[in-house]
Parts: structure tokens; C-alpha cells; sequence
């Protein structure tokens, strides 16, 4: 999605976020370009610790054609890299984003709005507040996300919230509760509007080899389960005895400019 900034990569300057830029091609001519450097081999190992925060890593062992076959079959892209002890065979596979438990505050900043509802499409059962608050956060450090919940059909009635949304670029994803439905928004933040904390984890100075916490152990939690991992309850079916226009609600703010505009998804009923 930054094709200026992934022109600009070299295997030095990557971070766990711009990692995410790549592909697989890049990472076998990244490290080729980077031979010309002597502090490669030196700082191999915390390269490959970067790179593998956003792709899947494997030695090659036997690299035969039938090995390197086998590999390129489950989407894998097999190369050799220079190392210290000599040349090594990688299959290289980006992580894939396919459930809200792939997602972290690194890679929410390289999807766009229609992957990202997809990912919850995939994953949805009983709506936003389905998914924990931490999952909530780090989809808003990239997202504008509002939600709204009306009858059936009421919710593309013309002039509504709705129409207006999709109008102004949102992506959408509807959540059936019974007779009613759940409109989950999404559109992508201005690139100002990223975090301070997350612009700066790209400016951050490499170590040097002196650093006295350069042999610390990178713990890999992508296979680390978590509350993410687990199922979320089968929505209950709602009728409009349980939900009314007294109970039901929506996380969009009102513009007061609008006069009664605002209100038309929401007529009194005597």
C-alpha cells in the first residue's frame, strides 16, 4: 500500500512495521543488495527476526527440486540467502490476515478497508462488541469505525446514515440480528492520524553489537493462542419485542447543523 516508502527499503532500515511493505520477491533481493555491506552477515540474525514478524520462514534443508516443488505449492517462494557459514535455502510465505487473532498494531496500517471487512466478515457472530477491546483498539489505530443497528428495512432507506457512509467511502459489513441489523463502517485514517507512539517506532535507531540486550531471545506469539482464538456465542435471534427504538443504538455522532435530516432513520411512532 506505500509503494514510494517500499522503493526506499533496505535490509537496514526495516522495522516491524515497514516489514509489512514487502513481498516475498522483495526479502531475496533486499538481502542480495545487502551483501555489498559488511554489517549484514554481522546483524543477520536480527534481520531474520524482523523479517519473520510478517513472513513465515523455513530452512530448506534438502533443497531438491521435489522439496522446493512441494513448497511452492502451499505458496511459498524458494531462494538462497548468503550467510556467515555459507549459502542457505529459505521458503519464504507472507503471514496471511484471514481472522481478527492475524491482526496487530503493526500490519492494520498495510490492509485496506475492504480487507479489513473481510477479515471480520470471516469471523463475525454477534457484531462489534463481539470482539474484545483489544481487538477493537488496534483496529481504530487504522480505522474509522462506527456502528448503527436498525430494523431491516429502515437501514438503506434513502437519505440515511447508511447511504451517507457508503457515499463519503466507507466500506460496510451487515450483521443480521433477527429482523434487525447491525452496520459495522469502516474507512482507513489519514496517514496523520496514525499514532504518535507508532510513527515513531519507525524512527527508532538500530542497535548497535555492543547493546547489552542483543542476544535476547525474540519470543514468535503469532502461534501463541488467544482470547481472539476463541469462537465467539451464536447470536440470538431478535425480535422486534426485544429490541425498539428505546434500546437499540448507534456509535455515530449526530450533526446538529443537519436540522431534522439527522433524525429521518429514527421517526416517532404514536
Amino acid at each position: 500500500m506505500k509503494s514510494a516508502s517500499k522503493k526506499a527499503l533496505v535490509l537496514k532500515t526495516l522495522t516491524k512495521n515497514n516489514v509489512w511493505d514487502l513481498q516475498e520477491n522483495d526479502v531475496f533481493r533486499l538481502w542480495e543488495e545487502a551483501q555489498k555491506d559488511p554489517e549484514t552477515k554481522d546483524n543477520a540474525e536480527r534481520y531474520t527476526a524482523i523479517l519473520k514478524n510478517a513472513f513465515i520462514i523455513e530452512d530448506v534443508a534438502e533443497p531438491t527440486a521435489m522439496m522446493k516443488s512441494k513448497y511452492e505449492k502451499q505458496g511459498f517462494k524458494v531462494g538462497t540467502v548468503k550467510m556467515a557459514d555459507g549459502d542457505v535455502t529459505w521458503a519464504i510465505k507472507k503471514r496471511p490476515i484471514v481472522r481478527v487473532s492475524d491482526l496487530n498494531y503493526e500490519n492494520i496500517h498495510h490492509i485496506s478497508a475492504a480487507k479489513l471487512i473481510e477479515v471480520l466478515d470471516r469471523n463475525f457472530g454477534g457484531g462489534w462488541d463481539s470482539l474484545s477491546q483489544s481487538t477493537k483498539d488496534i483496529i481504530e489505530s487504522g480505522f474509522d469505525i462506527s456502528t448503527t443497528t436498525l430494523p431491516k428495512n429502515r437501514l438503506h432507506k434513502p437519505g440515511g446514515m447508511y447511504e451517507k457512509k457508503v457515499a463519503d467511502g466507507y466500506e460496510v459489513l451487515e450483521v443480521e440480528k433477527g429482523s434487525w441489523v447491525e452496520a459495522i463502517f469502516a474507512k482507513l485514517k489519514p496517514e496523520m492520524e496514525k499514532p504518535k507512539d507508532m510513527l515513531e517506532s519507525e524512527e527508532k535507531p538500530q542497535r548497535n553489537d555492543d547493546d547489552e540486550d542483543d542476544d535476547e531471545e525474540i519470543v514468535d506469539n503469532y502461534n501463541k493462542p488467544d482470547e481472539d482464538d476463541i469462537e465467539p456465542e451464536e447470536p440470538t435471534d431478535f425480535s422486534d419485542e426485544d429490541i425498539n427504538e428505546e434500546n437499540y443504538r448507534t456509535t455515530f455522532e449526530i450533526d446538529t447543523d443537519d436540522d431534522d435530516d439527522a433524525l429521518t432513520d429514527y421517526p416517532d411512532e404514536q
